[in-house]
């Protein structure tokens, strides 16, 4: 039972040194000069989350440098923390890598646990539970940029529960399968979503169905070729036409975003009026809710404000179905509400007109991102206001091939709200079950 379980310091529960627990490199030890082309990756906050290893976005160093820095070699069944910056990320080093060295950044430290006494795995779940945030945050300084003080000597000192190797590694694979379930599921999203891209990129961007009507290609090949059926095909023209956006298919239009569809913004009810919040039943959406999201799809919110709160907001609770583009801070977060919402003034709202897509100006939203930021402004930082994005120009095609498109793009629209959904209900699980499980509260047979 848990109140048999020892505590134990990481550092008791680490392997026998040298650099068994080691932060990275500061000052003249890696410095931005050395980063070359490619060589030996660097690991970095985007590198890691989730307990996830994210093998790419990579920067890189020569073989030289990283011979100098081999103590900051990081090897598989390391556990990584973030110390500074983006805090909170946590992961584990795997056995299959791209590369055969990996090299820990300025940001970064570790763990390399005595197997016997303590699993990697179990670690990170510690970690990521509710006490082990609680500690790492409870020593963070905020002056400047967030970080954990003292990091090494914190870590060290971070006591946690450690049950036998038996319980710990039943406690890792039960999280750890709802963990893989979650991953399948993301990437599942992911390739629904390049799947959608691709079609909106071949029909409204490249006109490959133009295209090769054009060349004089054969319909059973282009439609093997682009994935159509005849009926898809007979629905494009045979020619482009010269407009103020270049060539585009015959019959079909410029439009400005305002002529096809409502774009409104939102604003913050005063947080310091508690009737605006308190016991709120409306999802208020700002672009933070949209920078974590698995998909392009919006189930919910971190906040909700009141009835009192929502009258505060011009564009009251917008419908399901709306886009939402965030306008700034970044510029380009994107997403379509799965349920209805208000908005803070960090957001774009798009209701397209009758008969034009939602999916159509998702996917637009994204071939456009470089111009819409290009009619961005500001001094603090870019913002795409109102008035210029209503502006902008787009190619819109007739209605028959909008419908097409919506049809096509709509069934995987809906698997991946589904799969959006079950992310959902696993996380949800997931968050449950690690705190029960890693204090002991309950037994891995009840769960």
């Amino acid at each position: 039972m848990a109140t048999n379980w020892p505590r134990m310091t990481i550092a008791e529960c680490a392997a026998p040194e040298p650099y068994s627990t080691q932060i990275g490199p500061f000052g003249q030890a890696l410095m931005a000069d050395e980063y070359v082309d490619s060589g030996i990756p660097v690991l970095r906050g985007v590198n890691v989350n989730r307990g996830r290893f994210h093998d790419d976005d990579f920067v890189f160093i020569d073989n030289e440098t990283a011979n100098r820095l081999a103590k900051f070699e990081s090897f598989p069944g390391d556990v990584l923390l973030v110390h500074k910056g983006t805090l909170g990320k946590i992961g584990l080093m795997p056995t299959k890598r791209r590369y055969q060295r990996y090299i820990m950044g300025n940001s970064m430290m570790r763990v390399r646990c005595d197997p016997n006494k303590l699993l990697p795995e179990f670690l990170y779940y510690w970690l990521t539970s509710t006490d082990g945030q609680y500690y790492l945050f409870s020593r963070v300084s905020q002056v400047g940029v967030p970080q954990i003080q003292t990091p090494l000597t914190t870590l060290r000192q971070a006591e946690l529960p450690v049950p036998p190797l038996p319980e710990q590694r039943a406690i890792a694979s039960i999280l750890g399968s709802l963990d893989d379930k979650i991953e399948l599921n993301r990437k599942t999203c992911e390739t629904l979503e390049e799947m959608a891209r691709a079609i909106f990129k071949s029909w409204f961007v490249d006109f490959d169905p133009v295209r090769a009507k054009m060349s004089g290609e054969k319909s059973e090949a282009i439609c093997a070729r682009l994935g159509l059926t005849r009926e898809m095909l007979e629905l494009f023209p045979d020619r482009l036409v010269d407009s103020e956006l270049g060539e585009i298919p015959e019959g079909w239009k410029v439009e400005t975003i305002e002529s096809i569809a409502t774009a409104v913004g939102g604003s913050t009810p005063s947080t310091k009026e508690s009737s605006y919040w308190d016991d709120g039943i409306y999802f208020w959406a700002t672009p933070k809710d949209l920078s974590g999201l698995h998909t392009t799809v919006l189930f919910g919110t971190e906040r909700r404000i009141t009835e009192e709160g929502l009258s505060q907001i011009s564009s009251g609770l917008l419908p399901v179905g709306t886009v939402l583009l965030s306008s700034r801070a970044p510029i380009g977060y994107r997403a379509i509400t799965e349920v209805p919402v208000a908005i803070n003034q960090g957001f774009i709202a798009i209701s397209p007109n009758p008969g034009i897509s939602n999916l159509f100006i998702l996917n637009w939203l994204e071939s456009a991102h470089e111009t819409i930021v290009s009619k961005a402004n500001g001094s603090t930082f870019l913002e795409i206001n109102k008035a210029n994005f209503r502006v902008i120009e787009l190619v819109v095609p007739n209605g028959a091939i909008m419908k097409a498109f919506d049809q096509l793009a709509r069934s995987l629209y809906q698997e991946l709200v589904h799969m959006g959904n079950e992310i959902g209900t696993l996380v949800s699980h997931r968050d449950s079950l690690l705190p029960k499980l890693i204090s002991g509260e309950i037994e891995v047979k009840g769960a």
